[in-house]
């Protein structure tokens, strides 16, 4: 018998402001994945987030990533219960679709009985999710910088500034990612665009070692404002705090707002119909614990 599996995986924020598509950082907020070989079929149980909402046989996007993961490893199982215990809201920018792939990726190893090979879960996690950004910060941890060379996602991990933290303003409403990428230009004025590459650039700086520069390192012309009319709340929420001096920015495809720094008690509250939670770095990305299964 094969062992249980136990994963934890962390939610994610993209973008940061100008770094559309490339930064991510890993917050400590988890799902948990628990997988117990079986003789055969697929079952799944679901609790908290997305509990009555996503399927629960082989078409779970955590089941479809494991079996994805045991091929490339080339390793079958031939069945297992799949428990998940969310805490990542799902739809809401913060890398819950990412969580379920590098988490079934991580457990394939688990289940394989080798350990994790995080280079190359970016690249088998790219290949699912379309884009590197968030996949690379649950899978890597701390502050990551991905790209694409090819089909393949790449990322390099650096250690955020002591004590960097963020503060998540959760909209109960969703939005979905297709439907906020629609509403990007296909093209932009390029002084946006060189805008963008410095602010970019500075960012990893501040991120990194100059947390006072955050504010204006967060600055974004590139697709905060082109998605507003999918999210006018949350952009509202992100004018607002950014006029008292806090460095907000829409986390992922939204309707999150996040902000970036070392939050403390006075931070402003969440607003009616939005829920606040105050968060670290994660430091490691997905952890995976193989157990006795008895």
């Amino acid at each position: 018998m094969l062992n249980q599996v136990r994963v934890r995986v962390p939610a994610t924020s993209a973008n940061l402001g100008p770094g559309f598509d490339a930064f991510g950082l890993a917050l400590t907020l988890y799902d948990e994945l628990i997988v117990t070989p079986g003789r055969s079929g697929v079952k799944v149980v679901v609790t908290g987030a997305g509990e009555g909402e996503v399927p629960l046989d082989e078409s779970h996007l955590v089941v479809r990533s494991i079996a994805a993961g045991l091929e490339s490893l080339g390793v079958t199982v031939p069945g297992f219960t799949l428990r998940c215990e969310n805490r990542i809201p799902h739809g809401r920018g913060l890398g819950s679709s990412s969580a379920a792939i590098v988490g079934g990726l991580a457990a394939a190893y688990g289940l394989a009985g080798v350990p994790v090979d995080r280079d190359r879960l970016v690249v088998l996690a790219n290949e699912i999710e379309g884009h590197p950004d968030n996949v690379a910060a649950a899978a890597l941890g701390g502050f990551t910088i991905a790209w694409t060379e090819g089909d393949a996602g790449r990322a390099v991990r650096l250690d955020p500034a002591d004590g960097l933290g963020a503060v998540a303003y959760v909209p109960d409403n969703r939005v979905l990612t297709k439907e906020a990428r629609g509403l990007l230009p296909s093209v932009v004025p390029h002084s946006d665009a060189a805008a963008n590459s410095g602010k970019a650039a500075l960012l990893v700086a501040a991120l990194t070692g100059r947390p006072e520069l955050l504010l204006t390192a967060t600055e974004d012309r590139l697709h905060q404002e082109y998605r507003a009319p999918a999210m006018p709340e949350s952009l509202a929420l992100v004018h607002k705090l950014r006029g008292s001096g806090l460095p907000a920015i829409v986390s992922g495809a939204g309707p999150t707002v996040v902000v970036l720094g070392r939050p403390d008690s006075s931070m402003p509250p969440a607003p009616d119909g939005w829920t606040k939670y105050q968060l670290g770095i994660d430091p490691v990305g997905v952890q995976v614990w193989s157990l006795e299964a008895g």
